[in-house]
């Protein structure tokens, strides 16, 4: 994939909310070698849990 669609995707996934698995990846290699890696649907699950706080939506009531 060229540079500018890799960069496209990038930024068309960060627009929606996906996490850029490939990035996660090189970081967990270069940065935590010595633990798992969540895989795509983990990944993605444990940002929007992140981003949206869990079951009940983020909401407090």
């Amino acid at each position: 994939m060229s540079g500018v669609l890799l960069r496209l995707r990038q930024i068309a996934r960060a627009m929606v909310g996906a996490p850029d698995y490939d990035a996660y990846l090189r970081h967990m290699r270069a940065h935590h070698p010595d633990q798992p890696v969540l895989s795509e649907v983990q990944l993605f699950r444990d940002r929007q849990e992140a981003r949206y706080g869990g079951k009940n939506g983020g909401k407090c009531c």
